[in-house]
């Protein structure tokens, strides 16, 4: 089995959910989204698989949510989706993705259910 992490090595639960996978021998194919964010499709799919809308993968404490004015009722799906990808800070992490199964690792151990 091998799965996807979208990661950054500069968050705790990131690195503990990738330790985690680590630890199971799971074989792990790292993004460090920051770097390589993911394009407007593969966020939609994402968000489709997880069952939630942009909103609920906002990280709504950063800066740039503030600046954007992210949180305003006239933002549509497709304005977080795009602000997502030109932001990746935006984009709470770490998000699994095991086939057609995507969990946000929140609480890193929440990722051994689609495992």
């Amino acid at each position: 089995m091998s799965v996807i992490i979208y990661h950054n090595p500069r968050c705790s639960k990131s690195r503990q959910a990738l330790s985690l996978l680590h630890e199971k021998n799971i074989d792990t194919d790292i993004v460090e989204y920051l770097k390589s964010p993911p394009t407007v499709s593969e966020l939609k799919d994402i968000l489709l698989k997880l069952g939630y809308k942009p909103r609920q993968l906002l990280r709504k404490n950063e800066q740039i949510y503030k600046d954007l004015e992210l949180g305003s009722d006239g933002k549509t799906d497709d304005d977080l989706v795009n602000a997502m990808v030109d932001n990746p800070i935006l984009i709470e992490r770490p998000i699994i993705i095991s086939g057609d199964q995507v969990t946000i690792g929140r609480p890193p151990e929440s990722i051994l259910d689609i495992l």
